[in-house]
């Protein structure tokens, strides 16, 4: 089964999981700044869903909480997501626009050459 479409209030909650692993709602709920948290039952909601799309399970239950852990990686969903946006609009003029607002440095130029070139040794060593 493929990684699941999150909405942002999805990924956000899935945060929570990946830097503290298996919580439960009120754990979630309160992980989020008490001046924007959402409701406890909008949080129960949506990791119901998360559950239901497969990117969440449950590990135990303590009482009536139920403790839940990721069940897909961040890496996995950060990486849907980016080839998710490639696929809309292409890489250059992604690229041209993070140079133009100063996220795309020299450094992270020559990085990326760097890893091309490593990739491109990989592929001639098969």
């Amino acid at each position: 089964m493929g990684l699941p479409r999150l909405s942002k209030l999805e990924l956000q909650i899935m945060e929570a999981f990946w830097r503290h692993g298996a919580c439960s709602v009120r754990e979630v709920q309160e992980s989020f700044p008490e001046k924007n948290r959402p409701a406890f039952t909008t949080v129960q909601t949506m990791i119901y869903r998360l559950e239901a799309k497969k990117a969440l399970r449950r590990t135990k239950r303590i009482g009536k909480a139920n403790i839940l852990e990721a069940a897909v990686s961040r890496n996995g969903v950060q990486g849907k997501l980016i080839n998710e946006f490639l696929n809309l609009f292409g890489a250059k003029p992604v690229m041209v626009h993070m140079v133009k607002t100063g996220q795309l440095t020299l450094d992270d130029v020559r990085e990326a050459e760097q890893e091309l070139k490593r990739l491109a040794r990989k592929e001639q060593s098969k």
